[in-house]
């Protein structure tokens, strides 16, 4: 018994003092990659970023924001095979002969990229885009929906996008209105959302 206490107040005891951690392995590495190839003064990330909605709170894994146009990133990390489709609701992976359903990460960026979009109302719809990495050894068994990407595809493709849509001045003036409107990098804020997607859960049951 002394045993089992001993664990459990070492468990709740690691959860306080751990430093606390905004963003997964996953999330480092876009992170990481996206700063070492993006790092000119034509573009500015934007990591774990969470803006406050009418209805709640919505988090955004990245936003690169360049004279090129804004990106709205998701990053998953999954391995095994996925069978995918930009129209169905779920996606599924298979690893290890086991089945498993996943939100169609398609559809979740969507709301990130219309939060974004209101934000900056200034700028065309169009110039704000949605894109989902992939960062695992996940392989597409369906052919790989547009707007989807591995690390290497997701780099490529930032690197095609070279029309010039904006000025310096508007590309810092999206910037500065995104980082005023950005709830603060804590676990406080972490909780607040995990708080609105449950309310957001209970609504739809």
């Amino acid at each position: 018994m002394g045993m089992v206490i001993a664990a459990i107040i070492g468990f709740w005891f690691g959860r306080v003092v751990a430093p606390y951690r905004f963003q997964n392995a996953s999330e480092s590495r876009i992170r990481h990659a996206l700063s070492e190839q993006f790092g000119s003064a034509d573009y500015h990330l934007l990591n774990h970023v969470t803006l406050r909605l009418h209805y709640g709170t919505t988090q955004i894994d990245h936003i690169l924001v360049s004279r090129f146009g804004v990106f709205v990133i998701e990053t998953k990390d999954y391995n095994g095979w996925i069978f995918a489709h930009a129209s169905w609701e779920t996606w599924t992976q298979v690893l290890y002969k086991a089945k498993f359903r996943f939100q169609n990460p398609l559809r979740q960026n969507q709301g990130h990229v219309a939060a974004v979009r209101n934000l900056l109302d200034f700028l065309p719809p169009e110039q704000i885009n949605s894109l989902v990495v992939f960062t695992g050894k996940a392989e597409f068994k369906t052919p790989m929906p547009a707007g989807v990407f591995d690390v290497p595809g997701l780099i490529q493709h930032l690197q095609s996008r070279r029309s010039e849509l904006m000025t310096l001045n508007r590309m810092q003036f999206c910037v500065g209105r995104l980082e005023t409107a950005r709830l603060a990098l804590s676990r406080e804020t972490d909780v607040e959302h995990v708080a609105s997607l449950k309310r957001r859960q209970s609504r739809r049951q």
